[in-house]
């Protein structure tokens, strides 16, 4: 593998899903119900780093909380892609980032 491919860090991704959902003014409990999950262990599995959602769970979250898929999931990835595809449009993205954290607190 390349030194410079791009990997998921499942400890960041799963604390971001935490800030979002909590920027949301949700509980996880609103997340177990949305997903159909019988029990809350794996979301907390994912807030502590120890597993990532499934696709179909990520992309079910991006609805929940009405952000993209690539908003949910932190990586190693030097850039980010933007919304529409032009690049001059990045600063949108850091905007929203900004954003997301006002809301969290």
């Amino acid at each position: 593998m390349r030194p410079d491919f791009p990997k998921i860090d499942v400890h960041k991704t799963g604390q971001n899903i935490r800030r979002i959902m909590v920027g949301r003014g949700m509980k996880v409990r609103d997340i177990q119900e949305y997903l159909g999950f019988s029990a809350p262990q794996s979301i907390y599995h994912w807030f502590a780093g120890k597993s990532l959602p499934t696709v179909d769970n990520l992309y079910a979250l991006s609805e929940l909380f009405c952000v993209p898929v690539d908003m949910l999931i932190c990586g190693t990835r030097r850039r980010n892609f933007v919304p529409g595809g032009h690049s001059e449009g990045g600063w949108l993205l850091v905007y929203y980032e900004k954003y997301l954290e006002f809301l969290a607190g």
